[in-house]
C-alpha cells in the first residue's frame, strides 16, 4: 500500500502547483462558438456572478438551437417544473424554482438562458447540498451510486492531479480552508463533474443533439472536468467547451476548444469573507 503524502507536505506541494497553474493557463484553440452546432453537447462555462457572461450563453443557446439545456444550477426535482409556459413568466418561473433560496446569483441573469430556447427539453444535475455532505463519511463512489466506477469516481487521483486540484481549491477560498479539507472539497468537485457528465449524456440519449450545459468554468474544462468523464463513458460524443475568463484575471484555469474575455465584475474584495473578525 502506497504511504499518503503527509498534509504538510501535502500543502506545500499544493501551492507550487498552484503558482504553475495560475502561470500557465492551458491556451484555447480559435474557435466560434456559433459554429458548434454539428457537435453532441456544447458546454458553456461562466463564472457566475458575471452577467455578461450569461448574456453570452443566452446568445449561443439561441444560435445553438438545443434540444436540451443542462443547467448545474438545478435539480432534476427543479427541472421538472419547467414549462415553455413558465419561462414566459420569469417571476413566476423564479418563485416556482424557489431561485431565491438556492444561493445562486440573481435569476434575471439566468432567465435569458432559458427564454432563448424556449421549447429545449430541461435537465437539472445539481448534486444537493445534503447530498454533498455525505461524501465525508460515504465516499463518493458512494454518494454517486451504482455508475460510479463507469465514471471514474472508484479511481485514486495521481498525486500530481490531487495536488493540482488541492491548488485551486485553495486559491478558490482564499487560502483560508484547513489543509485537511482539501481532499473534501477535490471529492465533492468530482462528484458534481460526474453528475453533470451523466446528466448529459442522459439528455442526449432522451432528447437527442445538441445539449447545451450551462455551468462554472471548472466543470466545462476539457482536461479534468464533466467533458473528461463524458470521454470516458462515451469517447465517440463530440463535444466542445467554451470558458469565459475577465480582463482583469484572463483565461480561466484549464483546457478548453475557446476561450472569451469580459469585463469584469466589481466584487470587492471576495476575500473579505474569510478574514478573521
Amino acid at each position: 500500500m502506497t504511504a499518503k503524502t503527509p498534509v504538510s507536505a501535502r500543502l506545500r506541494l499544493s501551492l507550487a502547483a498552484a503558482a504553475v497553474a495560475v502561470a500557465a493557463p492551458a491556451a484555447a484553440q480559435e474557435a466560434r462558438p456559433e459554429t458548434w452546432g454539428d457537435a453532441q453537447i456544447v458546454w458553456l462555462g461562466e463564472q457566475h456572478d458575471n452577467p455578461a457572461h450569461h448574456a453570452r450563453q443566452a446568445e449561443l443557446v439561441a444560435a445553438l438551437d438545443p434540444a436540451a439545456l443542462v443547467f448545474e444550477m438545478l435539480t432534476p426535482d427543479q427541472a421538472a417544473r419547467v414549462t415553455p409556459a413558465l419561462v414566459a413568466d420569469p417571476e413566476a418561473m423564479e418563485a416556482a424554482l424557489g431561485w431565491e433560496e438556492s444561493g445562486w446569483p440573481d435569476f434575471s441573469m439566468y432567465h435569458p438562458i432559458f427564454a432563448a430556447a424556449p421549447d429545449a427539453a430541461i435537465h437539472g444535475a445539481a448534486v444537493p447540498r445534503e447530498q454533498a455532505r455525505r461524501v465525508k463519511d460515504e465516499g463518493i463512489a458512494a454518494v454517486f451510486g451504482a455508475e460510479a466506477t463507469r465514471y471514474g469516481l472508484t479511481d485514486p487521483l495521481t498525486v500530481a492531479d490531487s495536488v493540482a486540484r488541492e491548488a485551486l481549491q485553495m486559491a478558490a477560498h482564499c487560502d483560508a480552508l484547513p489543509a485537511e479539507m482539501l481532499p473534501l472539497m477535490v471529492d465533492i468537485q468530482r462528484l458534481r463533474d460526474a453528475a453533470l457528465a451523466r446528466a448529459a449524456l442522459d439528455a442526449l440519449e432522451d432528447d437527442g443533439a445538441p445539449v447545451v450545459v450551462i455551468t462554472g468554468n471548472g466543470h466545462a474544462r476539457t482536461d479534468w472536468g464533466a467533458p473528461a468523464a463524458v470521454e470516458r463513458v462515451a469517447p465517440d460524443v463530440d463535444q466542445r467547451a467554451l470558458g469565459q475568463g475577465e480582463d482583469d484575471t484572463g483565461p480561466p484555469q484549464g483546457s478548453f476548444d475557446a476561450v472569451e474575455i469580459t469585463a469584469p465584475v466589481d466584487r470587492g474584495d471576495p476575500c473579505a469573507a474569510f478574514a478573521k473578525p
